[in-house]
């Protein structure tokens, strides 16, 4: 998209259940929804990350945040 800035945070309990999001990008709307109805329904950091986000998509994004609050990050450091 010519804009390689923004962040996606995800926040989850000692479970892996997902409390929080936090997202900054241009786009950040677009994944608002999928972060809305995991937190509403209880989801778990494995269920939102073994869920098929296309590539190359920004629903990227959280997956890979998923991945790294289990830090099982793909592309960014499990720090």
């Amino acid at each position: 998209m010519g804009k390689p800035e923004g962040m996606v945070k995800v926040v989850a309990d000692e479970k892996d259940k997902i409390i929080g999001a936090q997202l900054l990008a241009p786009q950040a709307s677009e994944l608002i929804a999928e972060m809305t109805l995991a937190i509403n329904k209880g989801v778990k950091l494995g269920e939102v990350s073994s869920s098929i986000h296309i590539h190359p998509t920004l629903s990227e994004a959280v997956m890979e945040a998923s991945l790294k609050a289990k830090g099982e990050a793909l592309h960014i450091l499990n720090i």
